[in-house]
């Protein structure tokens, strides 16, 4: 399993940077995972995401 962030879901908002860096970055205003592996923070963000554009498959 790993976590992906939907590039045309993301609308930039900073959320998942902001309360789960360990996990995923700002690049060009759109999330992008630095680290692919699933855990507690990155769980709850699949949560927390206005846009749904976070997953983990």
């Amino acid at each position: 399993m790993k976590v992906i962030v939907d590039a045309e879901l993301c609308i930039g908002c900073g959320l998942c940077a902001s309360n789960c860096p360990e996990v995923f970055e700002m690049r060009d205003n759109l999330a992008v995972v630095i680290n692919e592996t699933p855990n507690e923070c990155a769980q709850q963000m699949v949560k927390d995401c206005p846009v749904e554009a976070i997953k983990i498959e």
